[in-house]
């Protein structure tokens, strides 16, 4: 057998040092361009293949994050996995992405996170508790609750949007659009997302005299949308039934406007106007041209990782707790209706 070329190897031929070798493989090393160069040359001629593996025994970094999820048929999510992947990926870091089951025990998760030693965690998913989060900050690996709010005064990050403005958005447009009857498809009742989202929409109807003509629980599922929309749009009395309804998250939303137009024979937005929450890629779609409030992903995964690598490399760093500002897209699903009795 060929013994495989190593990083002394490397060096000897390059005219360099070891260190200047390892600090070629390193990403955000310093090293002098003619250094590299001369490394990145050797390495070719030799067929050099650094080892991770290694490196990781010796630096006791493995520069790898890991992104736990769940629900990822909720378009929001593979938009963020995709565009925080890239953006570690930048910074020398790779993802190891984990998929939660509903039913997983959180200690169990986190027997696994433990195995691969890896330099920091993003929880995406809502339905872990928070003592996963707090152990694993314990453990001494950086945490961020991503789109979730963390406990003030604790050890875990968190970066989320102004979930509470974003409903006093939706209560806004829906009450300019001269509706009256306007209805609410919760997500999960325990999340921080939900909570936030409706107590705003909720204060913002109560400031105008209003109140939720009608409320269902969607739980943040396509299929649970469905059944909230047959129960809150049963009635064939329009006016027992809402004129708008501000739904959650934008997955259920278009569940709901499936839902309307397909088995109730609704018109979005003639006989309902729907605005939902996230603004995901879908919602532009011509088929649906759902309102919607924008989070800002970007600014989130920006966020997340500035805060990720600040807690990386200080270990006493405090927690930080970052709330980034939401904006209304409108588009035809709120359009208002000349002439319509809302």
């Amino acid at each position: 057998m060929v013994k495989a070329a190593t990083s002394i190897d490397v060096a000897k031929l390059a005219g360099v040092s070891q260190s200047a070798v390892s600090r070629t493989y390193t990403p955000g090393a310093s090293v002098a361009e003619t250094t590299r160069s001369k490394v990145m040359d050797a390495a070719r001629k030799l067929g050099y293949r650094p080892n991770a593996i290694a490196r990781t025994l010796i630096t006791r970094k493995s520069r790898m994050i890991a992104v736990v999820a769940s629900y990822l048929d909720n378009q929001f999510y593979p938009v963020v996995i995709e565009k925080l992947s890239k953006r570690l990926q930048d910074d020398g870091y790779h993802v190891l992405l984990f998929i939660a089951e509903a039913h997983q025990e959180a200690d169990e998760l986190l027997m696994q996170l433990m195995q691969y030693h890896v330099d920091g965690i993003v929880l995406l998913s809502a339905t872990l508790s928070s003592g996963l989060a707090k152990d694993c900050a314990d453990a001494g690996i950086p945490v961020i609750l991503f789109n979730r709010i963390a406990q003030a005064g604790g050890t875990v990050n968190s970066v989320a949007s102004d979930n509470e403005a974003g409903g006093r958005m939706a209560a806004q447009a829906l009450l300019a659009a001269g509706h009256k009857r306007i209805g609410y498809i919760a997500g999960m009742e325990d999340s921080s997302t939900n909570r936030d989202r409706e107590a705003g929409f909720n204060a913002e109807l109560a400031a105008a005299g209003h109140r939720v003509f009608a409320r269902t629980v969607g739980h943040y599922s396509f299929e649970g949308a469905q059944i909230a929309a047959r129960q809150m749009f049963q009635s064939k009395d329009a006016k027992q039934r809402p004129s708008a309804v501000f739904v959650a998250n934008d997955h259920m939303a278009i569940a709901v406007m499936d839902t309307l137009r397909s088995e109730l024979q609704l018109r979005v937005p003639q006989d309902v106007a729907v605005i939902g929450f996230d603004n995901v890629p879908q919602a532009a779609w011509g088929g649906y041209s759902l309102s919607s409030i924008e989070q800002d992903a970007q600014a989130m995964i920006e966020a997340t990782a500035r805060i990720m690598l600040e807690q990386i490399q200080d270990d006493t760093a405090q927690a930080q707790h970052v709330y980034l500002p939401v904006r209304l897209i409108e588009r035809g699903s709120t359009a208002h209706v000349l002439g319509k009795s809302a």
